[in-house]
C-alpha cells in the first residue's frame, strides 16, 4: 500500500513530500488515517541534525485520526474511532515502568534510538530502503502504523487541529507544570513561548500559580502567553531577564523555573532566577552533548534543585483523557496555540516558520474534509 509523507533523506535537506509504501498493522499495531499533524521543534532538530535520529526518516510524532485498521492482539482500540496519536510506546515492565516513570521506558527509548520495531524492521520503506518513523510514530503522513499504547481515543467532536497538539506539545508543557513542585500561589518563570512553553503557562496556571511570567523574544507569543494565563511578560531584547524576575520577586527570584528552548544559556538564566530553595526544570530539548554551567555552590548553600521533564512526566492512556476533560470545561485552551494550518504540499514551509520563530504550532492538515 502507498501513500504520501513527509520524508527527511537525510541530516540538513529540506523535508519532501514523496509517495512511500507501508506494511498493515501487525500485532499490537493500529493503522490511523492522520488527519492533522503538529510539527515540533523536535522535529527540526532531527532535520538539521541536532537529535540524530535515523535518517531517512518520516517526521511528526503528535497527531489526531481515525483508526483505519487494527492488528492481532490488540485490545483498547477499534477500527472509527477518533484518538490521538503520541510518541512514548511504554512497555509496561521495564526498570523504569514499573518505577511509575512511563515516559522513561527503556523499550521505548530503544526503538526511539533504532527508529525499528523491536525485531528491527520498519513499516514504512522508500526508494527500496526502510524508511525509519520518528519516535515510532511518523505522523506527518497519510496514514501511521504505530504500537497500539500510541493511541489514545478521543470524543468525536474534538476539532482535529486542536486533538493533535494532546500528542506532544500539551501533555509536555502541562505535565511538566503539573509534576514540578510549584504549590497553591507560587511565583513561576517560563523560559521560552513556544507550543511547549505556552502549555507550561497553562499548566501553571492549572496548578493554581499566583504569578507567571512569562519571557519570548516575540511580540505575539507574549501576547499568547498573556491569554493562556500569564500575569507578566519580559521581552528579553528590550531588558535584562534576570533583573527583571528579580525586580518583580523582591530579589528572591521564582518559586519555580521552566526553560522551554533547549538552550543551555536560558537554563542557567532559569537556575540563576530561581530563590533559595526552588526548582529549575529543563523541558526543552537541548542537543546531546550541550552542557550547562551553574554556580555549584548554589546547591548546598541555597539548597536549590535543578532537575528535568521527559514528555512533561506524561503517562498518555492517562493524561490525554485528563487534558480533554480540561479542554471539554473549558479550562484548557488549544484553538489558540495553532498558529497555522498548512497543507501537505506546504508541509516543509512549516519547519521554515518554526525556525524562524514565525508560529508558535504549526498544524499539517491530511484532510480537507472537516
Amino acid at each position: 500500500m502507498e501513500m504520501r509523507a513527509l520524508v527527511l533523506e537525510d541530516y540538513g535537506a529540506r523535508p519532501r513530500l514523496e509517495t512511500v509504501a507501508y506494511n498493515p498493522p501487525g500485532p499490537g499495531e493500529v493503522l490511523v488515517r492522520i488527519m492533522a499533524s503538529g510539527v515540533c521543534h523536535s522535529d527540526l532538530h532531527v532535520v538539521t541534525g541536532t537529535l540524530p535520529l535515523p535518517v531517512p526518516a518520516v517526521l511528526g510524532h503528535e497527531a489526531s485520526g481515525i483508526v483505519a485498521a487494527v492488528g492481532a492482539q490488540t485490545q483498547r482500540i477499534r477500527p472509527g474511532d477518533h484518538v490521538v496519536v503520541t510518541w512514548i510506546p511504554s512497555c509496561g515492565r521495564c526498570f523504569w515502568c514499573l518505577r511509575g516513570q512511563p515516559e522513561l521506558c527503556e523499550a521505548a527509548n530503544a526503538g526511539a534510538v533504532s527508529g525499528t520495531r523491536p525485531d528491527g524492521s520498519s513499516p514504512l520503506a522508500w526508494r527500496g530502503q526502510p524508511l525509519h518513523p520518528f519516535s515510532w510514530a511518523g505522523t506527518l503522513a497519510e496514514y501511521a502504523v504505530v504500537p497500539e499504547t500510541l493511541v489514545i481515543p478521543i470524543p468525536p467532536q474534538m476539532p482535529w487541529e486542536e486533538a493533535a497538539l494532546l500528542g506532544c506539545a500539551v501533555q509536555t508543557g502541562v505535565g511538566a507544570a503539573w509534576r514540578s513542585p510549584l504549590e497553591l500561589g507560587d511565583t513561576v518563570l517560563v523560559v521560552g513561548l513556544g507550543g511547549v512553553g505556552q502549555n507550561i503557562v497553562q499548566g501553571a496556571r492549572l496548578k493554581g500559580a499566583g504569578r507567571i511570567i512569562a519571557v519570548d523574544p516575540v511580540a505575539e507569543k507574549r501576547d499568547l502567553a498573556r491569554l493562556l494565563g500569564a500575569t507578566h511578560t519580559i521581552d528579553p531584547a528590550a531588558e535584562d531577564t534576570l533583573t527583571a524576575v528579580l525586580d518583580l520577586t523582591e530579589d528572591r527570584g521564582v518559586d519555580v523555573a521552566f526553560e522551554a528552548v533547549g538552550r543551555p544559556e536560558l537554563l542557567a538564566l532559569a537556575f540563576n532566577a530561581t530563590r533559595r530553595g526552588g526548582t529549575a526544570v529543563a523541558v526543552g530539548v537541548p542537543a546531546p552533548n550541550d552542557d550547562v554551567a551553574v554556580n555549584a555552590f548554589a546547591f548546598p548553600s541555597q539548597e536549590k534543585t535543578l532537575t528535568g521533564a521527559w514528555l512533561g512526566g506524561s503517562y498518555p492512556p492517562r493524561d490525554i483523557p485528563r487534558l480533554v476533560a480540561l479542554w471539554e470545561a473549558g479550562r484548557l485552551l488549544l484553538r489558540p496555540l495553532v498558529s497555522r494550518v498548512y497543507r501537505p504540499e506546504e508541509a516543509a514551509n512549516a519547519f521554515d516558520d518554526l525556525q524562524a520563530g514565525r508560529i508558535v504550532r504549526g498544524v499539517v492538515r491530511f484532510d480537507q474534509s472537516g
